[in-house]
């Protein structure tokens, strides 16, 4: 049996010399510009049917259907103001139960309201959907009378929270024209200034500190400087650039880091790399090359440790390199992965890598996480309830949090609502393809649409990608489709039928020409069937990959499979969701994570 254990994005080992591990030097390439690559406009990219498009669209729905009563209370109750018998309990209300760690009830009050917010208005701005605007402005009207520092006074993570509400009205403001966002920005933060740190806090440190009041030391401080940089650059004041730079984690994080230090070890899994995303955004607008190569490392590490589905952290924690962790975990350990909220941090992160880089790898590992991620999880409820943690365990199965509203229930509507910004991205020259699922994206030049491209097909369950582009008059554009470091060898790229040659996996393949109106790019990625253990330290814990898709083994029990058995793998019937070891003997259907129910699974098989 031929084992393949991923290492950096694609083969890359952590220490290698062609790696994104940098030295002290933090040799960023020169070429590296801040601002060369964008995301392209949410407006701009449009999902058509597709499980992408349906899982936007219910997302939004359930969002829309939210009490907009409940959503409120836990800020009008701290304010002093009346409130109605009902709300969603769990994680969201004040309880008198709480008591950590044996009752998590009334952990953080309103603590995803923000994250909420955020989807709405980011939903809007992609879909047009007046009813999220309209949502996200009443509850800004409901908001604004209970802004207090009375909020935050024995609140369990002060800056957990603010963070949350600084990206809803950041959002609101910049993609529902809420003219009032900013000005009452500015009321939450002086209402919680007086019980922040003045400084970003360790969380290994805040762990071993008991602070009344505050659950576990678990605040996350380190987390807030990448909206307080985007509120300064988008108008809010000077104050914010400022407040952005103090809670940078450099000494104990970005730093070592930077200097190509793997100091992962033990933190907690989501925060840590979503605070990557601070890194670029003090990158971007500070330009000190230590921050680049702190986000490049980071994620690289992150990305080594990574289970086959593109998932990390099992128990919330990130692991030491070559400690085994990662298979030990299998045994029992149904908290596998953060899948919501570890889902859009990488995709935030390895989004904006690529726009500093110009690396088409970073766009494998979100792929990874499109597929074996993000697409199924299951659907957040208007009740509250929300799915939390994905399960690689020997006995495996996809269930909602016990509690409703759990940490960060707000990330799937802000993780959908972003599809298209992580589908697509643009330059002055052209087009980037880093996600291949039905959509319709504009490329601008000059801020003026120039050319229109319609993607269609049936991947990742089959080889074949279609994109017909539309252009009123001939435009000249270099467009880049993304090459999966996994392709195989029968890859093929076509530009109305006349094959183009050079084409590498591990890279953006560009077609530079006058494009004209009907023409037609047809591209087939040659979807190897490989093998991953889960880590050198399990050699017999085997996961089977085809093209991006992890496969699942379902319904149980699960028997030890022969060495060699997983080889023989094939896909049911062209373009479906059933894979079988031997179509003639009763055995166990394998499938993608996006076509699993409730149904027992197993990521990785024993091999004997």
């Amino acid at each position: 049996m031929q084992l393949r254990r991923r290492t950096l994005l694609g083969g890359m080992s952590a220490l290698a010399a062609e790696s994104f591990v940098f030295g002290p030097a933090w040799a960023v390439s020169a070429a590296a510009s801040r601002h060369a690559i964008e995301e392209c406009d949410r407006a701009d990219v449009v999902l058509l049917p597709g499980r992408a498009r349906a899982q936007a669209d219910a997302t939004l729905e359930a969002l829309l259907a939210m009490d907009e009563d409940k959503l409120l209370r836990p800020f009008r109750e701290a304010a002093g103001k009346p409130v109605g018998a009902d709300r969603f309990g769990g994680w969201y209300d004040a309880s008198p139960e709480f008591h950590p760690p044996n009752n998590m009830n009334g952990f953080i009050p309103g603590h995803s309201f923000g994250q909420y917010v955020s989807a709405l208005a980011r939903a809007y701005a992609a879909s047009g959907d007046a009813r999220a605007k309209a949502k996200v402005a009443r509850l800004l009207a409901g908001f604004a009378p209970t802004i207090s520092p009375a909020f935050y006074r024995g609140y369990p993570l002060p800056a957990y929270t603010f963070d949350k509400l600084a990206i809803g009205l950041i959002d609101a403001h910049r993609f529902t024209d809420a003219r009032d966002a900013f000005g009452m920005l500015v009321r939450v933060t002086d209402a919680v200034l007086p019980s922040l740190p003045d400084r970003a806090i360790d969380r290994r440190v805040a762990e071993r500190t008991t602070t009344p009041n505050v659950a576990f030391g678990w605040d996350e401080s380190y987390t807030l400087p990448e909206n307080l940089y985007l509120a300064a650059e988008l108008g809010a004041g000077e104050r914010y650039r400022a407040m952005a730079r103090r809670y940078l984690l450099d000494a104990t994080y970005f730093d070592p880091l930077a200097a190509g230090h793997d100091v992962l070890a033990g933190r907690h899994a989501y925060s840590h790399v979503n605070a990557l995303a601070s890194a670029l955004a003090a990158w971007r607008t500070d330009g000190d090359p230590k921050h680049l190569a702190a986000a490049r490392n980071g994620l690289g590490f992150v990305i080594d440790q990574s289970f086959a589905t593109g998932g990390w952290g099992p128990s919330e924690g990130l692991i030491a390199q070559g400690s085994g962790k990662l298979g030990d975990s299998l045994a029992g350990n149904h908290g596998s992965f953060e899948a919501p909220c570890g889902s859009y941090g990488h995709f935030k992160v390895a989004r904006g890598l690529i726009r500093a880089t110009g690396d088409s790898r970073y766009g494998d590992s979100m792929e990874r996480l499109f597929y074996n991620g993000a697409l199924g999880l299951l659907p957040l409820r208007p009740n509250g309830e929300a799915f939390y943690y994905a399960d690689y365990s020997d006995t495996g199965a996809k269930t909602y949090y016990p509690q409703r509203c759990p940490c960060c229930s707000g990330t799937i509507g802000q993780l959908t609502a972003d599809y298209g910004i992580s589908a697509y991205l643009r330059d002055r020259q052209g087009l980037y393809v880093n996600l291949y699922t039905p959509s319709r994206a504009v490329w601008r030049r000059n801020g003026e649409p120039a050319l229109t491209l319609i993607q269609s097909g049936d991947y990742p369950l089959s080889d074949a990608v279609t994109m017909q582009i539309s252009a009123q008059r001939p435009v000249r554009m270099a467009l880049r489709l993304r090459i999966p470091g996994w392709a195989g060898p029968r890859t093929r790229l076509a530009v109305n039928g006349r094959s183009v040659a050079g084409i590498l996996p591990g890279r953006f393949a560009t077609v530079t020409r006058e494009w004209r109106d009907g023409d037609r790019v047809d591209l087939a990625i040659d979807r190897t069937l490989r093998m991953e253990a889960v880590d050198p330290q399990h050699p017999d814990r085997i996961a089977a990959m085809q093209g991006p898709l992890a496969l699942f083994a379902t319904g149980g029990p699960f028997a030890a499979l022969r060495s060699g058995q997983l080889e023989s793998l094939r896909q049911r019937e062209p373009g479906g969701t059933d894979w079988v070891i031997d179509a003639a003997a009763a055995g166990p259907v394998f499938k993608p994570w996006f076509a699993i129910g409730s149904e027992p699974t197993r990521l990785y098989q024993m091999i004997v």
